[in-house]
């Protein structure tokens, strides 16, 4: 159901909006939002906002919530993409997510001149390093196996055993050097891991040629790139065919970083250790996907991120920037298209 104080009229609309700077907002200015918030959040909100605020549920449908939309000046959630062009007063928008592949196929050489784009950087830091760890750790030490023996109430003690692995002294490789890779290669430290990074810039491998020369030297491989043209089918069946007899796979970036066919052929062969995969090509996974019955395979379904306060958290950091854009300090977070994240 929507909530409002009351529905924003169209305001005349701000002059002179930089790519990475919201144009001034006028005192009374709208906001909408595209969440589901409860209402300690939503009075928040109602209590920040100088003008009238608008509440709305995820993905909306609703012609009426896309009218508000393109009447409102700020908006924080992920509205459809087509309706952002419709939004012609529209200065800035807080998502609700770091990625932004919803939103790549817009023209923003022009769009961006009015409207400024934040995502929610390292939100998901802590949540999604941890999510990756405990997927390596139940691979290494056989817990995904243990689950479905108690499930079906089976005592393989002598089975198991043999096969489990310390993640001690492991070499991870971890595919990206943001806020979520430098948090997980600080829980890694206390295992005595080495840990290489591919990023640009400052980072242990640069180029795609190292890349492929050093890929047969890691036990853990971890996806958290952004989606890109560049990232996309970056680990092609070749490059998966160059992992380490034994390695583990992890993907919490985005499901187009690898060849998912190639994928369950390596762990259906038994080629791979295990997968710990958080998103995947097609969300929801359709029934019968392979990667439903693959073995050694966690499916944490795009949950990385998730925590009991994530909404709280997510509302905390929009509202400080808005005192930042209020107080003229930059904006926090501030998406840069031509670089695609």
């Amino acid at each position: 159901m929507v909530r409002a104080r009351h529905a924003p009229q169209p305001p005349h609309a701000p002059q002179g909006a930089k790519a990475s700077e919201p144009a001034a907002l006028p005192p009374d200015a709208a906001l909408y939002v595209e969440l589901a918030l409860d209402d300690a959040d939503q009075e928040r909100l109602r209590a920040a906002a100088p003008g009238p605020v608008w509440f709305t549920g995820p993905d909306s449908d609703s012609e009426a919530d896309a009218r508000v939309l393109a009447a409102s000046h700020i908006a924080l959630g992920n509205p459809r993409a087509d309706r952002l062009e419709r939004a012609p007063h529209l200065r800035w928008l807080q998502l609700a997510s770091v990625g932004i592949d919803r939103y790549t196929g817009l023209d923003w050489p022009a769009l961006g001149q009015r409207l400024t784009v934040t995502n929610l950087g390292g939100l998901f830091a802590d949540p999604v390093a941890e999510t990756c760890l405990a997927g390596i750790l139940a691979l290494y030490r056989g817990v995904d196996v243990l689950a479905g023996l108690r499930a079906g109430e089976s005592w393989s003690k002598l089975d198991v055993r043999p096969g489990l692995r310390l993640l001690s002294d492991a070499n991870v490789l971890i595919l990206g050097r943001g806020n979520i890779a430098l948090r997980l290669a600080g829980l890694l430290a206390p295992f005595g891991c080495s840990v290489a990074h591919f990023a640009r810039g400052t980072a242990d491998i640069r180029t795609i040629e190292e890349l492929d020369a050093r890929l047969p030297e890691f036990d853990v491989v971890v996806g958290l790139l952004p989606g890109t043209d560049e990232t996309a089918d970056l680990f092609d069946r070749r490059r998966i065919d160059r992992l380490r007899p034994g390695a583990v796979f992890v993907n919490a970036g985005r499901g187009t970083l690898a060849d998912e066919d190639a994928l369950v052929a390596a762990l259906g062969s038994g080629r791979l250790g295990g997968a710990v995969l958080d998103v995947t090509r097609e969300e929801p996974l359709p029934a019968g996907h392979p990667l439903w019955s693959c073995p050694n395979v966690i499916l944490t379904q795009h949950t990385a991120g998730g925590s009991g306060d994530e909404t709280q958290r997510i509302v905390d950091l929009f509202l400080h920037n808005w005192q930042r854009l209020a107080g003229g300090e930059p904006l926090r977070n501030v998406v840069r298209w031509s670089q695609g994240y």
